[in-house]
Parts: structure tokens; C-alpha cells; sequence
């Protein structure tokens, strides 16, 4: 009899463990984690060629997933980045430019749909830890745009008084760091913050095993200042900028490690990106953006081409590389498709493109992709092979002394006075100006671009669009 009772007693047990294991098979909605950085240049990655840092984790999971190699934040500065990924919209259609700072009195307005909130409405817990850079009033803090929690700091993190040009050029006060919508520190440095991120990052999974997540990680860091912890302070050969660089990827391998031990690692769409490319006039505390051209505060494609890596083993085959052009404003509309969420009520500017991820299409879902700066400036397009630049003024590090730990140097400015064309799939440094060859493939994007400048403007042709949204602003 009590044989009978301990196989008895057996079978029970293995039927609990497959009720277990049922609640994290692959067809429950998935888990979205997305690790934003901030000013890490194209090549700060082992797999996008970086000759010196370190980055196992970054790697693994590139060997794991798919690696996009054509694709563009939704602008080349801070604010305007993280609104057109987390909108899925031009940062100029909603009133988002430039990077906002402890004066602005706006931000993202209440009306408009986030990643955060899209997901929330499918019964997703949501989570942001590190920097929000769309508002730092109460009204546009992230608990009040789709978050359940938050932990981190408002604006970027030389935002503060011990600014290198703080005085001659600005006022900062004191950098906030909050805790949902309380002040909980004031900082005066930040060696601890991408530990303390990560494990918050970790712990929101760990309590969020058990039901859908959305975990948002914008870290401050590569930014300037440069800080990093004593666990990571002289292990690159690359300086501080590169100790800083492997500690995120310590935390982006402390993220996939908690998402193994729990369970759900399969069901989980990881995305790893930069928000702009490398803010060259910092010299060796910068990133480096090579082979392309220029960096940060730009439009050639070393200001906005980042590195990006997802990992989705449920549904995307290992070790692809996609050199198809994607845009950070195509990320919600192709989350909304793998969660089946609805996409927001307004226009939005983004396409899903899942299938082109998943290495089905090999054509760009959009015809065409249009590169804005400073307030509402077109200054480029790129449509399929090609990149054209309209006449503007850009910031060049070129030929100019760089600055030296942690103190800027000096842009020197250019006007661009005719159209520029750039093959940049076999000129991927924009060397060769090939308009005057190419007549018509200048036309064609010129017509692309009348017709976007129709609806969202072009202030370099003192031009007003249609459909631009006014941002959210204090009364």
C-alpha cells in the first residue's frame, strides 16, 4: 500500500511541475525588455567592431538573436530620441525636440500613447529604470505616461552643477534622483547608478515572473560625465569610457541571466540600442561611431546609424544579421504585432517591421526615412541604398583640437551649401558625393521629401506642416 501511495504521491508531483512549466510556454504574451543607452557610438560593441571593449554579453546575444546593422534612432539628441521610440512617431510630429533640460516648462503631452501605455492597456506591468529625459514636471513624469514605477533621474545626467561649463555657459541646480514621483537623493556622483539600476531592473523581474512585463532600461551612462563602479573602474583597454561600456554589459548580462533563472528567457523580446551616436567633442571620454561619419548632433549616419541587437527565441532564428534600413520609430508598431496590442488612436509614423526582422522581407517597410534636428530642420532622407542631404548647418569635430577628460573641445561649424547624395551601402563613411551622377535618384527623394514637409514642415524652407501635435505644456 504504501508503494502505491509514494507513486501515487510521484505523479502528483510531476503534474504540478508541468503546471508550472505551462505558465511560460511561448504562447503567453510575451515580455518586452528594452535597453536604451545613451550616447554609445556605432562601433562600442564587440560584434559592430569596437577593436578594444569587451563585450561578452552584447555578443552572446547577438549570436542568439538578430543583429540590425542599418539602424537609425528617430533623432540625433537626446529628448527627441526617446519620444520617437517610445511613440512610435516623429519626435517633431509631437512637438519634441532638442534635449530638454531643467528650465523647459513641457514635455510629452498627456494625449499621446506610449510604449508603456500601450502595453499597460494589455494588462502588462511596466517598469523604467534609469533616464527619462521627456518632462520633469509632475505631469510628465513616467508614472503618469504608462509606468507603474520608476527609478532614475529626470534629464541627462551632466544636468547639474558640477557641469564643466557650469557658470560661463549654464545654471544647472541639483540633479534629482526620484523614486516613482518622490525626490528620494540629490546626486553628486554616479558611480553606483548603473549597479542600482540593474539590480532594481532585475528585481522588477523577479517580482513579475508570474504575469506579462514591459521593462524599460534607459541607461544615463555612456553620457558624459563617465562614471563607473569600482567593480569595472581600469578593466578596459579602452580607458574610463570603455570600463563604462562593460558595465553595461554586465548589467545587460544580469537582465538575460534573470530572465533564465526565471523561466523566461524564450517568451522575452530583449532589444538592445543608443539613442544618438558618440558626443565627439569629449575626445577620449566619447564614443566611437567609425567607419561612419560624424557623430552626436548630426544627421550622417555616424549622429543616428546605432547598434542594435534583439532576442526573441520563441520566434526569431539565431545568428541573422539585417542590413535592411529600420528606424526607432518602427519599434512600437512591430511591438504592438508580437503583443497584439492596439496601436495608438493618433497618427503615428512607424511601420511594423517584424518580418523584415525575421529575415522574410528583404525590402524596407518604409519607402523612405526622413533625419530632422534642432527645431523642425529636414536635413537628410534615406531611401533604400541612398542618403541625400539638403543644405544645412552642421557641427564637425574634423581638424579641431579634442577635449580630454571629461572637458569638451570646440565644433567647428560648416554650411553644407548644395545636395549631397551618399551611397551608404557601398559608402558607408559618406566619402563620395555622387549627386551629379545620379539626377534622378536626387528627384525621386526630393518629391519624398516635399511630401513629407507637407505634413510635419521643414523650418530650414520656413515651412509648416499639417500634422504636427503640440507638445504637452505646464498651464
Amino acid at each position: 500500500m504504501t508503494r502505491y501511495y509514494f507513486i501515487a504521491l510521484f505523479f502528483c508531483f510531476l503534474s504540478c511541475g508541468e503546471k508550472k512549466i505551462e505558465k511560460k510556454k511561448p504562447n503567453s504574451p510575451p515580455n518586452v525588455v528594452l535597453i536604451f543607452t545613451d550616447d554609445q557610438g556605432y562601433q562600442d560593441v564587440g560584434v559592430f567592431g569596437s577593436p578594444d571593449i569587451k563585450t561578452p554579453y552584447l555578443d552572446q546575444m547577438a549570436s542568439e538573436g538578430v543583429k540590425l546593422t542599418s539602424y537609425y534612432s528617430a533623432q540625433a539628441v537626446c529628448s527627441a530620441s526617446r519620444a520617437g521610440i517610445l511613440t512610435g512617431c516623429y519626435p517633431n510630429r509631437i512637438g519634441i525636440h532638442n534635449a530638454l533640460g531643467p528650465d523647459n516648462t513641457h514635455g510629452i503631452n498627456p494625449s499621446e500613447t506610449t510604449l508603456a501605455e500601450m502595453l499597460k492597456d494589455k494588462g502588462y506591468a511596466t517598469g523604467i529604470f534609469g533616464k527619462w529625459h521627456l518632462g520633469h514636471h509632475p505631469i510628465f513624469l513616467p508614472t503618469r505616461h504608462g509606468f507603474d514605477e520608476w527609478f532614475g533621474i529626470p534629464y541627462s545626467n551632466d544636468m547639474w552643477p558640477f557641469h564643466p561649463q557650469q557658470g560661463p555657459i549654464f545654471n544647472f541646480p541639483d540633479l534629482p534622483l526620484y523614486e516613482n514621483e518622490t525626490v528620494i537623493d540629490t546626486l553628486t556622483e554616479q558611480s553606483q547608478l548603473t549597479t542600482q539600476i540593474t539590480e532594481r531592473s532585475v528585481d522588477f523581474i523577479k517580482r513579475n515572473k508570474d504575469n506579462p512585463f514591459f521593462l524599460y532600461v534607459p541607461h544615463p551612462q555612456p553620457h558624459v560625465p563617465l562614471f563607473v563602479s569600482d567593480k569595472f573602474k581600469g578593466k578596459s583597454e579602452r580607458g574610463l569610457y570603455g570600463d563604462v561600456i562593460m558595465e553595461i554589459d554586465w548589467s545587460v548580462g544580469q537582465i538575460m541571466n534573470a530572465l533564465k533563472e526565471n523561466g523566461l528567457e524564450e517568451n522575452t523580446i530583449v532589444i538592445f540600442t543608443s539613442d544618438n551616436g558618440p558626443w565627439l567633442s569629449y575626445g577620449n571620454h566619447a564614443g566611437s561611431a567609425l567607419p561612419l561619419r560624424e557623430g552626436k548632433g548630426t544627421a550622417w549616419e555616424g549622429g543616428q546609424r546605432e547598434p542594435f541587437i534583439m532576442k526573441y527565441p520563441a520566434k526569431l532564428k539565431a545568428g541573422q544579421e539585417i542590413s535592411v534600413p529600420v528606424m526607432a520609430i518602427d519599434i512600437l508598431p512591430t511591438i504592438a504585432e508580437l503583443t497584439d496590442s492596439k496601436l495608438p488612436e493618433k497618427i503615428i509614423d512607424g511601420k511594423s517591421v517584424w518580418k523584415v526582422i525575421t529575415g522574410e522581407s528583404k525590402e524596407p517597410v518604409q519607402e523612405a526615412y526622413f533625419f530632422y534636428y534642432r527645431i523642425n530642420e529636414m536635413f537628410g532622407v534615406r531611401c533604400g541604398k541612398w542618403k541625400l542631404y539638403f543644405p544645412h548647418r552642421y557641427r564637425t569635430m574634423d581638424g579641431q583640437e579634442p577635449g580630454k577628460d571629461g572637458q569638451p573641445g570646440e565644433y567647428r561649424m560648416i554650411d553644407m551649401a548644395e545636395i549631397e547624395l551618399y551611397d551608404v551601402e557601398n559608402d558607408i563613411s559618406e566619402t563620395k558625393n555622387v549627386a551629379s551622377e545620379h539626377p534622378e535618384v536626387v528627384e525621386k527623394i526630393k518629391l519624398l521629401a516635399n511630401t513629407m514637409r507637407t505634413r510635419l514642415g521643414d523650418s530650414l524652407l520656413e515651412l509648416e506642416g499639417t500634422e504636427t501635435r503640440e507638445p504637452g505644456r505646464l498651464n
